[in-house]
Formats: C-alpha cells, sequence, structure tokens
C-alpha cells in the first residue's frame, strides 16, 4: 500500500510538471481578411440612403446629412479568462478565439463598420495588452484610407466591479479609447480589482489540473495552455496605490476600485476616453436590492466620459423600470422577502414555496417556521441565494426573478439599476456638475445651481466572448452566437456543478462558500442564465463620415442608437429646438411645447448562408470556423415597423416624489402602415409648458415579430390567472440539444437616444 500511494504521488508530480513544461501561450491570431471592396461599401451605403430619401420625401424634408453606421462596441475574446473557459470542448466551446477572429468576423461575417475590442482588464497580463494593441493596429492598417475605411477597430476594456452588497457594487463599465497610437494610449489597462481580478487569478485546485487534461485528453492542449493562462496572470504584480498612473511601471496590474478612482486615473491620462456602463440589471453578479442612486455623485459620475449606456446586450434588456425588487427593507433597515405581485416572484419567495413543498404538513408551525428560515437565508445569500435550498434543479425556480412583461429582460432583472430608473434620478445636494476633462463644451454638464442628474445617450452591443462582433444579424448558432454553455454529459455536469446530485432536504441551509468548496464564478447560477442569453444588439451612429473622427464624434455626441441587433434605421429630431432641429441626444431649453419627428425603416429580411464578398473575403476554412455557414447577407426586401412607442420620463423635482408616475412607458404609441418602405410620425407635447418642468423624450421602432434565439426566455406554461406553472428551459448543456436555436417571436426594435428638454427661465 505504501508503494501504491508513492507511485500515485510520483505520478501526480509528474503530471504537474508536464502541465507547465507543455503549456503555451496563447497569442493574438493572424488576420487573414483584407479590406472589402469599394462597391461593396458603396452599395450598403445607398442603401441606407435610398430609405432615408424615401422617408424624407414623405414627410416633406431634407434627407438627413448624415449616414448611419453600425458597430459593436462590447466584444470578448479568449484574452478574457471567462471566454477562455467558455472555449472548453468539455463546455460545448470551439476552442480559442483570439483578437484576429474579431477582425475577420467584423469584416466578412457581420460586416460591420466599426467594434471595439473589451476584454476584461482582470486578466490582461502586460504581454496580452501588447498584442492586444498590436492586433487592433493591424485590424485598422488593413481597413484602407483612414478618411474612408471599412472598417474602424477602437481599442478598450471592460473594468469589471463586483460588489458583494448593494452599497459597495457599481457594475461593469467599458473604456473606449478614441485612439491607437502608443503614445495616445494608457500604458495598462486599469481593472477593478477585489473580486473580479481576485476570481480570475486564482489558482485551479491541484485535483482539477490533474485530472481534466486526462478526462478529456484530445483536448489536452487547451487545458495546459489554459493553467498557462492563470499562470501568466498571477504572475503580473498588482501596481502599488496612490501612485500617479503615469509613474506605474508598464509591468505591473493597475486598479481602481470604484468608479471614482477609475475616473481620476483616466483624468491623469488625459487621453479621450468613454466610459459605457453595460448590463445595469443583470442579475448573475448584480447583488439584490443595488440601485444607481450612489453613483449619482460629483466623484461616481464623469458626464464628460460616461455619455452613454448600454440599453440591451447579448445579456438581456436592461431598459425598463418595475416598482417590485428583489428584496425590500423594513423601517429598521432589516432585508424582508417580498410578496409575489404584477406577475413577479422574488426568488427568495420562491425559495420558501420549495421547502414549503417539502414538508409532510404544509400548514403547520414548523413548515411555516422552515418557510421563513428558507427566505431570510436566499436573501443573506445574495446572489448565491440558489445554494440555500439543497437539491433544487433549474425547473423548480420556475420564472422567479424575472421581469414577465418586459422585453426580453435581462436574468434576476433589477429594476432599480435599470437606464429608466437612471433618467429619472436627481441629486439634490449637487448643483451643477464639475468639469472633469477637456473635450466637447457639451459634454461638461450642467449649468451651476441645477440639480444633478445623468444624462445618457442609447447603445447597444453583443457583449459576445468568442470574438464575434455583431452577433445579431441572423437569429441562428445559439451556442456559438450567445454565452449559453454547459456539459457535454451527465459526468461532466456533476463535475462543473457539483450541487446537481444533491438530494432535496426538507429545510434550507445559510451559505457557506467555504464549506461547500464552491469556486466563486461556480456558485452563480448559469444553468438558469442559459435560457436569458441572447445573439446580442448593435449601436448605430449618425456619422458625418465613415472615419474614426466621425464616429467619435457621433458617440460623444450622443447621436447613437441602439438596436436589438437588427440594422433598424432610426432619426428622432426635435423640430422647434432655439436654432432650428436638434438630433436625438440633443438638450435644450424651450418656452414652447415640443414638437417632435420619427422616422424609421425595417431592417432587410436575410438570405441564407454568405454573399460573394464573404467567400472570396476568407478561405473556405475560416469562413466556416467564424461564421459557420451564415453572414450577414441582406436580401432587398425591408421588414416592416409597426409602431412607435414614446417614452416621457420626468425626472423627480423634489426627494420625496413618487418615481413610478414620472416614467411614463409608452407615453405615446402610434401605429405605422404596414409599409416596407418605412415610417414617418409627428408628435407634440402638450402638457410641457404648464408642467414647466424637465421632461426626457426617447423612442422605439418597434418591427414586426420574427424569430428569436431565446425569444421566450424559460418558456413557461401560463395558468388561468397569468401565473407561470412550468418552465421549459432552454439549456447551455446537453439536456438540449446545440441544434435547438430556442426560437420564440419577438418584436426587434431600436432604442434612440433621449432629447432632454428644460423649460426656458
Amino acid at each position: 500500500m505504501p508503494h501504491c500511494r508513492l507511485r500515485s504521488a510520483c505520478a501526480a508530480v509528474l503530471l504537474a510538471a508536464l502541465a507547465l513544461a507543455c503549456g503555451r501561450h496563447e497569442g493574438p491570431g493572424t488576420i487573414e481578411g483584407k479590406r472589402v471592396p469599394d462597391a461593396v461599401i458603396a452599395q450598403r451605403a445607398e442603401a441606407e440612403q435610398t430609405a432615408a430619401r424615401t422617408l424624407a420625401e414623405r414627410s416633406v424634408t431634407p434627407a438627413p446629412a448624415e449616414q448611419i453606421l453600425f458597430g459593436d462596441l462590447h466584444v470578448h475574446t479568449t484574452y478574457s479568462a471567462d471566454a477562455f473557459m467558455m472555449g472548453l470542448p468539455v463546455l460545448q466551446g470551439e476552442g480559442v478565439h483570439p483578437i484576429a477572429d474579431a477582425c475577420d468576423y467584423a469584416r466578412y461575417c457581420s460586416a460591420l463598420d466599426f467594434w471595439s475590442i473589451t476584454d476584461h482588464a482582470e486578466a490582461i497580463t502586460p504581454a496580452r495588452w501588447r498584442e492586444t494593441k498590436d492586433t487592433v493596429r493591424q485590424c485598422n492598417a488593413l481597413a484602407g484610407d483612414p478618411a474612408n475605411p471599412d472598417l474602424v477597430t477602437f481599442l478598450g476594456w471592460e473594468w469589471t466591479q463586483i460588489g458583494k452588497t448593494p452599497k459597495d457594487h457599481y457594475g461593469h463599465k467599458n473604456v473606449i479609447l478614441r485612439d491607437t497610437d502608443e503614445d495616445r494610449v494608457p500604458r495598462r489597462p486599469i481593472n477593478a480589482a477585489a473580486f473580479a481580478a481576485g476570481a480570475m487569478r486564482q489558482r485551479v485546485p491541484l485535483g482539477q489540473r490533474l485530472i481534466l487534461p486526462l478526462l478529456d485528453w484530445p483536448n489536452r492542449q487547451m487545458y495546459w495552455n489554459l493553467m498557462e493562462f492563470q499562470r501568466e496572470l498571477r504572475d503580473t504584480p498588482m501596481c502599488p496605490e496612490g501612485v500617479d498612473t503615469k509613474e506605474l511601471p508598464e509591468s505591473c496590474a493597475e486598479s481602481a476600485a470604484t468608479p471614482q478612482q477609475l475616473y481620476q486615473k483616466l483624468d491623469q491620462w488625459g487621453f479621450p476616453a468613454l466610459v459605457i456602463p453595460h448590463g445595469t440589471t443583470w442579475g448573475l453578479y448584480t447583488p439584490p436590492g443595488s440601485s444607481w442612486d450612489k453613483q449619482l455623485t460629483p466623484e461616481q459620475h464623469d458626464p464628460s466620459r460616461q455619455r452613454l449606456i448600454e440599453v440591451y446586450s447579448g445579456h438581456g434588456n436592461s431598459e425598463e423600470y418595475r416598482d417590485w425588487s428583489a428584496v425590500e427593507y423594513d423601517a429598521a433597515g432589516n432585508a424582508v422577502c417580498p410578496a409575489p405581485r404584477d406577475g413577479y416572484e422574488a426568488c427568495c419567495w420562491r425559495a420558501g414555496e420549495i421547502i414549503r413543498e417539502r414538508c409532510d404538513d404544509r400548514s403547520s408551525p414548523l413548515c411555516e417556521q422552515r418557510v421563513a428560515e428558507a427566505r431570510a437565508n436566499y436573501l443573506a445569500a445574495g446572489v448565491q441565494g440558489r445554494f440555500t435550498v439543497p437539491g433544487t434543479q433549474v425547473a423548480d425556480w420556475g420564472n422567479c426573478g424575472s421581469c414577465p412583461d418586459c422585453f426580453l429582460a435581462s436574468y434576476n432583472y433589477r429594476p432599480q439599476s435599470s437606464v429608466q430608473y437612471t433618467l429619472a434620478l436627481t441629486n439634490f445636494d449637487v448643483r451643477g456638475q464639475p468639469e472633469r476633462s477637456s473635450g466637447d463644451p457639451q459634454a461638461r454638464g450642467r449649468a451651476p445651481g441645477e440639480p444633478m442628474r445623468f444624462r445618457f445617450g442609447f447603445i447597444a452591443s453583443s457583449d459576445n466572448h468568442t470574438a464575434r462582433p455583431g452577433t445579431g444579424y441572423k437569429e441562428v448558432g445559439r451556442i456559438p452566437n450567445t454565452e449559453a454553455r454547459g456539459a457535454i454529459d451527465p459526468a461532466w455536469r456533476k463535475r462543473f456543478v457539483p450541487q446537481s446530485d444533491e438530494a432535496p432536504a426538507p429545510e434550507s441551509v445559510p451559505f457557506d462558500s467555504n464549506s461547500r468548496a464552491i469556486q466563486a464564478f461556480q456558485a452563480l447560477d448559469f444553468e438558469r442564465q442559459a435560457s436569458f442569453f441572447l445573439t446580442g444588439g448593435l449601436v448605430a451612429t449618425h456619422a458625418a463620415g465613415r472615419s474614426r473622427e466621425a464616429i467619435w464624434d457621433a458617440l460623444q455626441h450622443r447621436d447613437v442608437y441602439g438596436t436589438s441587433g437588427e440594422r433598424i434605421l432610426l432619426w428622432f429630431d426635435l423640430l422647434n429646438g432655439p436654432q432650428g432641429p436638434l438630433p436625438m441626444g440633443s438638450e435644450t431649453r424651450l418656452g414652447e411645447n415640443p414638437r417632435f419627428r420619427v422616422r424609421a425603416a425595417g431592417s432587410f429580411k436575410q438570405k441564407p448562408g454568405c454573399p460573394e464578398v464573404s467567400t472570396q473575403g476568407l478561405s473556405p476554412e475560416r469562413l466556416a470556423r467564424l461564421c459557420r455557414g451564415e453572414c450577414y447577407n441582406p436580401s432587398d426586401e425591408r421588414h416592416v415597423i409597426t409602431r412607435i412607442e414614446v417614452v416621457r420620463i420626468r425626472p423627480r423635482v423634489r426627494p420625496d416624489e413618487p418615481l413610478r408616475p414620472l416614467i411614463q412607458d409608452p407615453w405615446r404609441s402610434i401605429p405605422c402602415p404596414y409599409d416596407a418602405a418605412g415610417c414617418s410620425v409627428e408628435f407634440e407635447d402638450p402638457e410641457f409648458s404648464a408642467g414647466r418642468r424637465e421632461a426626457i423624450y426617447y423612442v422605439r421602432a418597434i418591427q414586426e415579430p420574427s424569430p428569436v434565439v431565446n425569444g421566450a426566455g424559460l418558456r413557461c406554461t401560463y395558468d388561468a390567472e397569468g401565473r407561470c406553472i412550468e418552465v421549459h428551459p432552454c439549456y447551455g448543456d446537453y439536456r438540449t440539444p446545440a441544434s435547438d436555436d430556442c426560437l420564440a417571436p419577438a418584436e426587434e426594435r431600436a432604442w434612440s437616444s433621449p432629447i432632454f428638454v428644460s423649460a426656458a427661465n
């Protein structure tokens, strides 16, 4: 027996040494595709201009001078640790997708006009940052004339902040840089430290490091390379705190624990940058009860950089406010589990009902005590609440946490962090906003004496983790084109989700991460989340040209909008501005009622397969791996816009003003004729002058229903009273075939940036 143990120990040491010796650095890849031919670019522009001219003629107005360009400002590659892990074959991954893949994909699969790399800064080593910059420059160099490129590639990163409580949670923000020259970009990306950085740097347990390559021997190299990826990250020291960012060595990893610290470091660099919050309502990691109130301060908000917000992505819709919450608080400040209402059931409540169903006598005092304990334990565990009820499966939780009447809402919805909620907020303790940095004077804040408010323009993007910018052009490929992933068979599921075979227990237990030995990201509810992953959205700019500078100016001026992935054309203008019409994103003062015009045209219906420009631009092998046989391939027929919805938000004018009546959604719903050429409508707010208060207006252009990946979420079966009594999840693992795209009809849409109208003095 001692000899057996000795041989086993020697074998383990030998395997560990083999893993260290065989692991290779995964580089940025090689870009294959060259510039798209000029004729193709001109054809795309002409199609848009034709639609714009048609709508302009109907409203007897000039056609817009700017052109609409489509992009994706939220893209991850396997330089993000979670993306690397998603690529594992045992999780139905395809292997690594480096930055070069994203360049070729944007050019020839999704046919975008611009995109930005936004890998998690917490996983970017100095070597990876150098390789990222070099590959972005290569992608731009292939684009041709900088004044008229086929594709503009921006450099950026994601600041991935995760707080354990609502008080210390600020969420995720993408930092997008205008320039790419070495002397015009930071020497290091800035990460969020704490939870996310620690999770990405944690060492995989020795047992897993040894056994995973053995159990999946044909793919052993990827496991060894993942270990090398993590070793490189752990070997990068954290930068010392309290030192000017320009004085720090290039070899360390720099962190900023709060938005305030992030803005301070960006100020020290002084380079043009946008900071774009995203996934604000996504409850996978956002603690219950989180809200954006704490960020509306001069310290935590920089109005010159934080100009835009991501309203929609492949992680769902973050637009809509509801006045229910996952947790409530009593007069003493204690957390209370709210009872179901308006079709919403908090997951803490559902935890109690699961325990109730396990009681021998459901009406007994003991059962009621266990139900109450289950709700309290769930609340105390925050986003890891599911682990307080042993022996549950995905279906046991029904549609708890879901927004039942929202459009393709994000998982475990947090309405107090929604875009509508943030726009309705007012900070009465701050009068006027500070000028943090140079740039557009309009970006520097409100006039002295005015209360502080958010002024966000709207974008959408993909948040894709397989180097695929702009995946929403076709509703295909649920596994490669969304973040849905899972084990390839029951044995691997047991390894990745060790709680999956627990027996149902009659009572809940307090969550203890140490005793359960659960790694941070394993404790999050990815199995339920799989039914909420979408193909992703797009950002559209009204730009004066195709150049980097023209696109940046449109982003900076908020003359942008977001779509749920379809290339819907949208214009939204204030007609009676003080000096004439004003586009979406504008701020103004009026002494009369505002009048608006909306023009919209639906996206082109898609033909199957890939167009000739794609088949000639990439080799058959690369086209097959990246595009999976389906590219942006428009026909000549457009989808129909069925209606225009107008949302009006009137920000608070006193601290105790109820919020719900201030968010009017929709304030107006204007039907459109059934016409593929598009829709043009005008409207006025007859209440503005009498109200004498600021009003925020934005519109949604709603397209006719079409099949959408995961369009029905958990696919509920409802009873006669509209309650979800059974779910049919779309799993990311072997339980749902990878060939099943879980399609369901939904109304694709575009969200304009708001127009902010204050009453003239």
